[in-house]
């Protein structure tokens, strides 16, 4: 009997979405539900009928809309590897596993969404949600279990409306599109949102978005004032019908909630003339001083001021050698003139010019920020490149004080160890970002913190793939004592499975509690009961999704 306990308790709490429904029960039938229980989860797993899953996708759509075209049965066809691989970003996952792997649904209507996740739900398969498809782990189009990949890319559409400075945009179009779009009806409109034109805004703005924006007009999901959702049922809820519990959760949440069809958003204002600069500093010419410096001053600037700097491994003087370059990146919402006062006062370190500094439209900007030469036409911002040479790993993390420079030292030291390409990027805060509380959204990473930290480093050669990976663990290890702790908070947008995951097809709560709390904070606790609440079996799950937990 003492065994039989144990082993009870081993399985509620490694799959409570299953045991929460016992629960709910009379007592007189909570023991034979257990039992019942018990001899599924020790059953042989099937696998699912894939079969009834295409016929019930058939079933419920229409002629009008009809499904066959969007569905691309997983093969070894150059068709399917074609779709797979032409929204898969990461090289590191680009050979689909088709054991798990059924089928792609690239849906071009609502009712394709709706009809997938009826059907996959109702036929035991798992889904994966990809828009731009730069899920850093490859969560959005990866699973070890029976799967189907939702693809969004189809549904991209976006329509601005300028009198009330809002927008729509569906969740598969890209960044470049929308910032297209806004600059098309308005020369003084923008959207605090990402550098990465290809980015789909699905992921960017339920992960949270961030972009050069943030320290005037905070963080993307800060201006998204409505939603469209498929649900758990397959029912399409906007903001009133969802209610503001999970309307918080998606905005940061991730996509444990549902499947994002699109969002409504502010849009903010901003002149008609931006200042932006590109300044290098290698470690020969006193990098490292001045980046102490920027730690010093970068969250102190005025608002309209952003500089990132970004510390990588680059060709020394001298043949062989290497050495670290700090790019400082920046944007100033106003005039080359008053930028110029801004930096002698503030910031005389860096030693700008007005050479360096270059006026231009805010369309133009985020043509400098994807580092496109002067020029450019804005049409390039509407590509999709269908193909990706590069395998890519990144982590993060928030620091709170400055890091002293011997602790600079130790991080430039490990980055030579690298075989592969290795940069830092140091993303300052302050400005609204430090007047927004951490419960407004889902995103709590607010007040308290001078920058956020993306390591990423990038190769070509799949043989170099274990060593680049150890080494960013390594250098991970080395910035520890520098960094925030209890937790080591990370970002959510820089998926990063190093710091805790569990299996594809299961949520063990403990294990999740592990990532939840650096990527969350103190809102995890809400993030698990509108799980709970809205989708109580967890059926939209992955390595790093939110349980379903009912807090007290």
């Amino acid at each position: 009997m003492k065994e039989a306990l144990v082993f009870l308790l081993f399985l509620t709490k490694k799959f409570p979405e299953k045991f929460n429904s016992c629960s709910k029960k009379k007592e007189t039938l909570y023991v034979l539900c257990l039992v019942l229980l018990i001899s599924v989860l020790k059953a042989p797993v099937t696998k699912p009928n894939f079969g009834k899953f295409i016929e019930c996708l058939r079933d419920r759509t229409t002629l009008e809309n009809p499904i066959t075209d969007a569905i691309s049965i997983a093969d070894n066809t150059t068709t399917f590897l074609s779709s797979y691989v032409s929204y898969t970003k990461n090289k590191r996952f680009s050979s689909p596993n088709l054991k798990n792997l059924l089928a792609i649904i690239a849906a071009k209507h609502i009712s394709h969404v709706q009809a997938t996740v009826v059907c996959a739900k109702s036929n035991g398969i798992q889904i994966r949600i990809r828009s731009g498809g730069h899920d850093n782990e490859g969560f959005s189009y990866v699973s070890s279990v029976p799967f189907v990949i939702l693809d969004m890319h189809n549904l991209r559409s976006i329509d601005v409306n300028v009198t009330s400075k809002n927008a729509w945009i569906q969740a598969g179009a890209t960044l470049g599109e929308l910032y297209v779009k806004i600059n098309e009806a308005s020369q003084t409109l923008a959207f605090p949102a990402g550098v990465c034109p290809t980015v789909g805004a699905g992921g960017h703005i339920s992960g949270g978005g961030f972009g050069n924006l943030m320290r005037k007009f905070g963080i993307t999901v800060d201006h998204v004032i409505d939603a469209q959702l498929i649900d758990v049922n397959g029912k399409l809820l906007n903001r009133a019908a969802m209610g503001e519990d999970l309307f918080w959760a998606i905005r940061g949440g991730g996509s444990s909630f549902g499947v994002i069809l699109s969002w409504k958003i502010n849009l903010v204002e901003v002149p008609k003339i931006l200042t932006v600069f590109k300044v290098n500093k290698t470690l020969e010419q006193g990098g490292t001083d001045v980046l102490y410096k920027w730690q010093l001053v970068a969250n102190e600037l005025p608002d309209s001021l952003f500089i990132t700097a970004w510390p990588r491994t680059v060709n020394g003087p001298k043949p062989g050698e290497r050495t670290i370059a700090v790019v400082f990146y920046a944007q100033f919402l106003g005039p080359t003139d008053k930028l110029m006062e801004i930096m002698d006062e503030s910031f005389a370190e860096l030693e700008l010019s007005r050479e360096d500094c270059h006026e231009m439209s805010w369309l133009n900007t985020t043509l400098f920020w994807a580092n496109y030469p002067a020029g450019t036409p804005k049409s390039v911002l509407l590509d999709r490149p269908s193909t990706n040479s590069v395998s890519f790993k990144s982590k993060s993390d928030f620091v709170k004080k400055p890091i002293p420079k011997k602790g600079l030292e130790k991080l430039w030291k490990t980055m030579f160890k690298f075989n592969s390409s290795v940069s830092l990027q140091f993303n300052p805060y302050g400005g609204v970002m430090d007047r927004i509380p951490a419960t407004a959204t889902a995103f709590p990473h607010r007040k308290g913190n001078l920058f956020k930290v993306q390591y990423s480093t990038m190769w070509f050669d799949a043989n170099a793939t274990e060593s680049s990976l150890a080494m960013m663990k390594e250098l991970f290890e080395v910035a520890e004592p520098y960094v925030s702790s209890n937790p080591r908070e990370a970002f959510f947008n820089f998926r990063d499975i190093d710091i805790g995951s569990n299996p594809s097809g299961e949520t063990n709560v403990d294990e999740a509690k592990i990532y939840g709390y650096k990527y969350f904070l103190g809102n995890l606790k809400r993030l698990m009961d509108v799980k709970a609440k809205y989708d109580p079996e967890n059926f939209f799950k992955n390595e790093q999704s939110i349980p379903p937990v009912r807090v007290k």
